[in-house]
């Protein structure tokens, strides 16, 4: 069974960084692809990056581009999305997701396991 686990989610100052993690497990993820989204209250859960497993390829929106990097360890199993010069309406709670194949799939139906989410909140 998949379980996807994040972490590495707080409080930080507009202006700084963080570092998610994604913990994989339940099977190999060669060939998965490994997303990354956020949701704000009252808002719809948006897309902000994809890493292919086996490739390493990443895609990642414009709207987010230039601060948001997404990488992966696979001796450890593990994808990670760096935050850096975080803006208080980066705040949400941020979830990695993963379906198997693709990278430029930004929709949140087209995943199908879901971790259980990491807050992140961004004060000015």
């Amino acid at each position: 069974q998949v379980q996807l686990v994040e972490s590495g989610g707080g409080l930080v100052q507009a202006g700084g960084s963080l570092r998610l993690s994604c913990a994989a497990s339940g099977r190999t993820f060669a060939g998965y692809l490994m997303g990354w989204f956020r949701q704000a209250p009252g808002k719809e859960r948006d897309f902000v990056g994809s890493i292919n497993w086996t490739s390493g390829s990443t895609y990642t929106p414009d709207s987010v581009k230039g601060r948001f990097t997404i990488s992966r360890d696979n001796a450890k199993n593990t994808v990670y999305l760096q935050l850096n010069s975080l803006k208080p309406e980066d705040t949400a709670v941020y979830y990695c997701a993963a379906r198997i194949g693709g990278l430029y799939i930004s929709r949140s139906d087209d995943y199908r396991y879901w971790g259980q989410g990491t807050q992140v909140t961004v004060s000015s």
